[in-house]
């Protein structure tokens, strides 16, 4: 487990001066998942790792309390027990790397996973007005203060774009740095919302802003904007967290999030993780995927994989 980032004074000369090459992005963006691929069994190893990493979301205004159940009990047996016998892989520990709901939904999550025997699955909650965060700062940092008191572990904040499209950095910074202090010992994920940042650029300063602020995570959106999780924003977002370590020494995560579906999306992402900053941030500890759907299209890829056919519907569990 990596060394919690403590955050350091603000400082805008890590950002001011940058200024990102957008069609060099793109470029870069456009050899993921081309210029190598994982095949047979290397492929079933890579979506098992993808599974372990995903954080199972589940943020829609209908919740129910079955809801939640559902996906606790299909976060802690993410994979049928037969296929991962097949594969040799029961004793892995192969589950989800979090569970993630609205913040009233917290205690459920929390004494569902319990009653599954997996209390060591984190529950993961959205914070801070999500997603708008839109709300005066004291509330959001109560709501805070409230999901980590009923047992959230992780909290998923979003930040002030007001702020943040005004080139406000140092307001950023503030409001990021005392949600950081609201979490205590939960791990921050600060939201930046990259479809309602304008640029790459200011996706940049975004990203260096809130890991000065003491952010564990940096993560692309809440899912609800127009443009979500999209490569040229992986790339500058990685690059950022490369930059904080090499001053610092401290790793960052990073959390795509929304528009992610297929499998062959999940082999992506992670292969951006491990071209630009190493096998270690392949691991859930500094990379998650906030999805839903994503795990029925791995259960499906590894059936097949197991079986040499494509799963009927009524053959998989729905997360």
């Amino acid at each position: 487990m990596a060394a919690r980032n403590p955050g350091c004074d603000f400082d805008p000369t890590w950002f001011e001066s940058v200024d990102i090459n957008l069609p060099a992005v793109k470029r870069r963006a456009a050899t993921l998942g081309t210029r190598r691929t994982v095949k047979k069994q290397w492929q079933t190893a890579w979506l098992l790792r993808a599974v372990t990493c995903i954080d199972l979301t589940t943020l829609s205004g209908d919740d129910t309390c079955a809801n939640v159940q559902r996906l606790c009990y299909k976060a802690k047996q993410p994979i049928r027990e037969d296929l991962l016998k097949s594969l040799e892989m029961t004793n892995k520990g192969i589950s989800c790397g979090a569970v993630c709901v609205y913040p009233n939904r917290v205690p459920e999550a929390v004494r569902f996973l319990k009653e599954a025997g997996a209390s060591h699955i984190p529950v993961a909650s959205v914070a801070t007005g999500f997603p708008a965060g839109q709300t005066p700062l004291q509330c959001r940092l109560a709501e805070i203060r409230w999901a980590v008191e009923h047992g959230a572990k992780e909290i998923d904040i979003v930040i002030n774009r007001t702020y943040a499209l005004a080139g406000n950095w140092r307001g950023v910074y503030i409001e990021v740095k005392q949600m950081r202090e609201a979490c205590g010992e939960a791990h921050m994920k600060t939201i930046l919302a990259t479809g309602e940042l304008g640029s790459l650029t200011n996706v940049y300063k975004a990203s260096m802003v809130c890991m000065q602020a003491g952010a564990d995570f940096i993560k692309t959106s809440t899912g609800k904007e127009g443009v979500n999780a999209i490569l040229p924003v992986g790339i500058v977002m990685v690059r950022a967290i490369r930059d904080f370590f090499q001053r610092t020494g401290y790793k960052i995560g990073f959390k795509p999030a929304g528009g992610i579906r297929s499998a062959k999306d999940a082999c992506t992402w992670l292969s951006m993780m491990k071209e630009e900053l190493g096998d270690e941030w392949m691991r859930n500890d500094l990379f998650r995927i906030g999805a839903s759907s994503l795990l029925t299209d791995i259960e499906r890829q590894i059936f097949h994989c197991v079986t040499g056919r494509y799963a009927a519907a009524h053959e998989l569990a729905m997360a």
